[in-house]
């Protein structure tokens, strides 16, 4: 290792908290991969799950699981009880007053869909006009472009530089006075950039357009306030930030949320059915059909109470200062290009090697243990942007340590010396 790298790791001051304290509550990261030890930088797709979030969901189902909302016997009330503790958990953690501003969904892909079957086809009209950016992942994309085929919106997109960068003049180019949404990430899952989202507030609103953000990227890395960014919108995904899978958030202003109409129906989102007409609960209920993810609700809260026990801007921090070591090192390989470089990022590396391709460079390492991820990261645009079709990607955690760092450059060196 150079020692300019030996040096950036020594000051990173929350080395010890992710090596020590942390990373034993981790138990998958005891496993081995095909003889190594597991070295986990797949974390932008989905963070491990810690033991307290484990433990929560296991005593609830083990004491107190039950359906929520629909009995008064002492389990009902005891899952109804904690199922809208976490609702009030999250809340909190967005830095907002009311839980009823909090719709529990599957994830953050549900959440916009949601928007736009729900608020996108009440408010749109042809020639109304929303306005993305060149890196957002499909999931921000694909229910525009099939809101825009129902109802004849235009969808414009702000184009990003060969870093990664918004380009700021060019997005408020794009805002006039049929712009009614502009939905963007917050963090790129790609090339980890953090995009100035109060600012695009501020354009946006000035045009009086509402703002839908996807917070996936940015919820377990960054401070994140809702009230304080300003936003109309805000979606993340619980196993983005050490929590379970399938279940998330769709965070939204109340007085737009109550103008919204439900997108689903059936059980718990009504007042009332009869053959004639269904009258329908307020949000957050009007929104959430069916029995929702019960236990894993629980092991949302749990989550956020670890992260926020971490502190998720400290976290940051340490995993980008492990990304700024790994990419020097891996400019010590020929062939090797990393891509980005904005200056305001996570612990997000993707790059590509010269007569390799990503598949093969993810299944070579994880002959050695390492996980990385390959591919076009549901990102399809802006790996055209970027002129490439695919890349590898290393993504670190909390959990991550700079030896995860070494034997990450080992393989990939392995890699190169493979393929010559």
């Amino acid at each position: 290792m150079s020692g300019r790298a030996r040096a950036s790791i020594a000051d990173c001051a929350d080395e010890p908290f992710t090596a020590g304290r942390w990373r034993q509550d981790f138990p998958i990261l005891d496993r081995s991969i095909r003889g190594r030890p597991l070295v986990y930088l797949d974390s932008a797709a989905t963070t491990q799950t810690p033991r307290p979030v484990l433990d929560a969901m296991r005593v609830f189902a083990e004491r107190s699981y039950a359906n929520v909302h629909r009995g008064v016997h002492t389990l009902a009330c005891e899952a109804t009880e904690g199922f809208e503790a976490a609702r009030a958990r999250v809340a909190r953690f967005l830095g907002v007053a009311s839980p009823g501003e909090v719709v529990f969904v599957r994830g953050a892909t549900e959440a916009i869909n949601l928007v736009a079957a729900s608020w996108g086809r009440k408010t749109l009209r042809e020639g109304d006009e929303i306005v993305l950016s060149a890196m957002e992942h499909h999931s921000n994309i694909v229910p525009w472009q099939m809101l825009r085929a129902a109802t004849g919106i235009v969808i414009k997109v702000a184009p990003v530089d060969e870093r990664g960068c918004l380009q700021r003049d060019e997005f408020a180019s794009l805002l006039n006075d049929r712009t009614r949404l502009v939905a963007m990430t917050h963090v790129s899952n790609v090339l980890g950039t953090i995009v100035p989202i109060a600012d695009v507030v501020r354009l946006s609103h000035a045009a009086g357009a509402l703002v839908l953000v996807d917070g996936c990227q940015a919820v377990a890395h960054l401070p994140v306030d809702v009230q304080a960014l300003g936003a109309d919108f805000y979606v993340f995904s619980s196993h983005k930030m050490y929590g379970p899978t399938g279940i998330g958030v769709l965070w939204g202003r109340g007085d737009i949320l109550e103008g919204m109409p439900p997108w689903q129906g059936g059980g718990e989102m009504i007042l009332n059915v009869a053959f004639e007409q269904s009258t329908f609960k307020r949000p957050p209920h009007r929104f959430e059909a069916g029995t929702p993810a019960i236990v894993e609700a629980i092991g949302f809260a749990a989550a956020i109470d670890y992260l926020e026990q971490v502190d998720a801007g400290r976290a940051g921090r340490h995993e980008r200062a492990l990304a700024e070591m790994a990419e020097e090192m891996l400019a010590e390989i020929d062939g090797v290009r990393v891509l980005g470089g904005a200056p305001e990022r996570t612990g997000i590396l993707s790059f590509v090697m010269s007569g390799v391709h990503p598949h093969d460079i993810a299944t070579i390492v994880d002959r050695s243990g390492v996980a990385i991820r390959a591919g076009h990261h549901c990102a399809q645009p802006l790996m055209q942007r970027l002129g490439i079709p695919a890349t590898a990607r290393a993504s670190f955690g909390m959990y991550n340590t700079h030896e995860d760092v070494e034997a990450f450059v080992a393989a990939v060196r392995g890699v190169r010396e493979m393929f010559g």
